[in-house]
C-alpha cells in the first residue's frame, strides 16, 4: 500500500464457493474510486479452499491483506478487520454479493453532511418472496428488503465502527446501526450501488429465513 487509503473494505469469508467470492473480490478492484484498501478475513475456512484464495489475493499485494483464524462469525471477522483496517472510511462486502463500479464513489458523496450511512440495494431475486426476509421483532413475519439495514450496505467514519462492535446475533446490522444513531449522525439512502443476490439457496440469509419461518409454525 503506499499511500493511505482513503476507505477500507472488509470481506469475511467461510467456505464460499470461490466463484462468489471471486466476482466479489474484482468488484472491489474494478471501483471508480482507487483510493482503497481490501481487507480479507477468512473464518476458518477449509484448508483447499484457503490455499486457492490466498494464491488469488497474492496477485494483489498492494491492495489486499488476506488473513485467516479460526471460526468465530461474521461479526467477529468484521470486528477484527476494523482494527486492521487504514481507512479514513469503512464499510463492508458480503462474499457472495458485488459493487456497481461506482459504489465507493456514491457512498463517499452521502458522506458530508452523515457519519454512517445504510443503503437501498439493487436485488436479485428469481421470484417475489426472495425480497422478503424475517422481522428482527418479530420473526413469525417478513419485511422487503429494502425497510431493512443490511450489514453490508454500510458505509461510515472509521470511529464509528471502532466505537460499536458488532455482536454474533439475527440482526446484528439493524442492532449496530441503532446503537451507533444515538450518537451519531446516521442515514437510509437509496442508492441501489450494492448488487444483493437473494436468488442463492444456501446463503446464510436464505437458511436463516427458512429456518425461522419453520421454528415460527
Amino acid at each position: 500500500m503506499l499511500q493511505k487509503p482513503l476507505v477500507s473494505v472488509l470481506l469475511a469469508v467461510y467456505n464460499t464457493p470461490f466463484e462468489l467470492v471471486k466476482r466479489a473480490i474484482i468488484s472491489v478492484l474494478h471501483q471508480n474510486l482507487q483510493n482503497f484498501e481490501l481487507i480479507i478475513v477468512d473464518d476458518g475456512s477449509d484448508n483447499e479452499y484457503r490455499f486457492e484464495l490466498n494464491d488469488f489475493v497474492a496477485f494483489f499485494p498492494n491492495v489486499i491483506t488476506y488473513i485467516f483464524h479460526a471460526n468465530c462469525g461474521q461479526a467477529e471477522s468484521i470486528n477484527k478487520a476494523i482494527l486492521l483496517s487504514k481507512g479514513e472510511f469503512i464499510t463492508i462486502i458480503d462474499a457472495d454479493d458485488e459493487f456497481k463500479s461506482n459504489h465507493l464513489q456514491k457512498c463517499m458523496e452521502q458522506m458530508t453532511h452523515s457519519d454512517l450511512i445504510a443503503s437501498t440495494t439493487h436485488t436479485v431475486v428469481d421470484a417475489e418472496d426472495d425480497y422478503y426476509i424475517p422481522d428482527r421483532m418479530d420473526k413469525s413475519k417478513v419485511i422487503h428488503v429494502d425497510d431493512c439495514i443490511l450489514f453490508a450496505t454500510l458505509f461510515g467514519k472509521k470511529e464509528v465502527f471502532l466505537n460499536n462492535k458488532f455482536y454474533n446475533m439475527y440482526s446484528s446490522d439493524a442492532n449496530f446501526y441503532e446503537r451507533v444513531s444515538k450518537k451519531y449522525i446516521v442515514k437510509k439512502v437509496n442508492l441501489r450501488t450494492y448488487i444483493y443476490y437473494r436468488n442463492i439457496p444456501n446463503s446464510t440469509c436464505a437458511k436463516l429465513k427458512n429456518t425461522m419461518l419453520q421454528a415460527s409454525v
